[in-house]
């Protein structure tokens, strides 16, 4: 079986693990996000084009060593920081990289990637794919033809990112109890989200709302003059879709070929999308356990895993095993460590083997697989990615519940979906509590663009696969791929999928209306 693999499903994993609209609870060097002056006028950024320099050690940091024979260039290219103020002079700066092949031949023009999140790093994941099939990475058909285009949104990793959380409060995040039962725990959590957005709100004030998925949308529409094309050929995973989605129907006549790959449905509503979700994690972990029931050889938590799983949240409450950093393995803890497993097949096995560990007093999995997911490093520090999240998020949203609201549907999802109901519900509260002013992005219609693809993989977690004809539909110009697999989001996974959305990045080829790849 072809899988991602290796190399990349375990930074995807990630970086896509955190879906537009999520509502799980709360890449970068440091940065204050301050606007920049604009560059004068004989800027090469400002002339439409991105001023390019080598930079081999972006993936001498993030691997060791660059891909055999590719070329890695770096820009960066200056936005408005608000589009609808575009002529105050305030900008941010976008971070690019370039990834080119020796063995590229009739070049077609670029690919521009964005791995999701919001907040996920796509210089750091194009570095990751143009490491190839080998690895889990882009095919050559494809990297023969484009050249790759990474690139960290408004905010994110390298491109003024937002840090704004500080260590304490993201690891008192993710420690509280996922679905706090008391409301005097309820409230603990309250406050922790208001101590959140009171210090994103001081430090950035009437720059929130300026994080917002149009925003970045618009960004994109100047790093394709960048890049030097006509039309966008673009990639987008989980929130990626969203800001594809975004771009097709504000530039329509500039798209050339656009695949979205995990789909978020723009139409729902704040809490349709954060019910969606958990539905999408309990039909997982179903699938998890139905498939430690069914190889029981590879799963020591065999026969009832979700017993296993939710004793072990449960013991966590009152009896929480210590890791080997003075951290305790809480039941907020364990949860993040059951979402971050269910994002790729190749988790189920960890997890079993986490929570079979943590019976005997050992958290090292656990905390493994929660600090992948969390993006925590052994310091003790974070990348920005959830900083991000929230912000890009929050801005997004006008229409978050209110804490009663919020309250009542944790006791209502808790009933439909025994797991993730009523932390899903519990996961709207940093929104409902956000300081900022709001720039809700569009959800119509791509009028007068090309078909574009849509991928749903039928055991996706965080983008259930539900959305995808829904967004192909909205789009007027969809056209769904399925995947008949597990795990968040398809491209590059089986041949089928590959050959399907190969022939129409390349050959603008759309798949065969209802095609159904197999799992295998």
């Amino acid at each position: 079986m072809q899988r991602r693999s290796r190399l990349v499903v375990a930074v995807l994993a990630t970086i896509l693990a955190v879906s537009a609209g999520c509502t799980v609870p709360s890449f970068a060097p440091n940065g204050s996000g301050e606007a920049r002056r604009a560059p004068s006028s004989s800027s090469s950024a400002q002339a439409g084009t991105a001023d390019w320099r080598p930079c081999p050690e972006v993936p001498q940091q993030l691997v060791g060593q660059g891909a055999p024979g590719m070329t890695y260039d770096c820009a960066d290219v200056e936005v408005p920081r608000d589009w609808n103020n575009s002529g105050s002079g305030e900008t941010y700066s976008i971070s690019l990289i370039r990834i080119r092949s020796s063995k590229q031949q009739g070049r077609t023009g670029s690919l521009l990637i964005n791995p999701g999140g919001p907040g996920g790093s796509g210089v750091e994941t194009a570095v990751y794919l143009s490491f190839g099939e080998a690895f889990g990475g882009l095919p050559a058909e494809v990297t023969n033809k484009f050249d790759v285009i990474g690139f960290d949104p408004r905010g994110v990793g390298r491109s003024d990112p937002v840090k704004c959380i500080s260590p304490a409060d993201q690891d008192a995040s993710f420690a509280a109890p996922p679905d706090p039962a008391s409301l005097e725990q309820f409230n603990q959590l309250v406050e922790l989200n208001k101590r959140i957005a009171t210090s994103c709100g001081s430090k950035y004030g009437d720059q929130l709302p300026l994080f917002s998925t149009e925003q970045a949308a618009r960004d994109m529409d100047s790093l394709r003059k960048a890049v030097g094309d006509d039309k966008l050929t673009y990639l987008g995973f989980s929130y990626g879709t969203l800001l594809g989605a975004t771009y097709a129907q504000l530039f329509p006549q500039n798209v050339r070929a656009m695949v979205l790959d995990g789909a978020v449905d723009p139409k729902e509503n704040f809490v349709e999308g954060s019910e969606s979700q958990a539905k999408g994690f309990e039909r997982a972990f179903t699938n998890f356990t139905n498939w430690c029931k069914a190889t029981a050889d590879k799963c020591p938590i065999a026969p009832d895993a979700r017993k296993a799983v939710t004793d072990a949240i449960s013991s966590a409450a009152t009896k929480p095993v210590a890791g080997s950093d003075g951290r305790q393995a809480t039941s907020g803890w364990i949860f993040v460590a059951v979402i971050s497993s269910l994002y790729t097949e190749s988790g189920w096995a960890k997890l079993a083997g986490a929570i079979a560990q943590l019976k005997e007093g050992n958290a090292r999995g656990v905390f493994s697989l929660a600090d992948q997911y969390a993006e925590r490093k052994p310091d003790g520090t974070y990348s920005n990615l959830f900083d991000a999240n929230l912000a890009v998020n929050c801005a997004d949203t006008d229409d978050a519940p209110t804490l009663d609201e919020i309250r009542r549907l944790q006791g209502e999802w808790r009933a439909k979906y025994p797991l993730f109901g009523g932390a899903l519900a519990v996961g709207m509260l940093p929104c409902a509590v956000w300081p900022g002013k709001r720039d809700p992005y569009p959800a119509g219609p791509a009028k007068d663009a090309p078909p574009i693809v849509v991928v749903g993989t039928t055991g996706d977690p965080a983008t259930p696969y539900e959305n995808t004809a829904d967004l192909a539909s909205m789009l007027g110009v969809g056209h769904v791929l399925t995947w008949e697999g597990e795990g968040h989001t398809a491209y590059p996974s089986t041949p089928c999928i590959v050959n399907a959305v190969d022939a129409y990045l390349i050959d603008l080829k759309v798949p065969q209306e209802g095609l159904r790849c197999p799992a295998k």
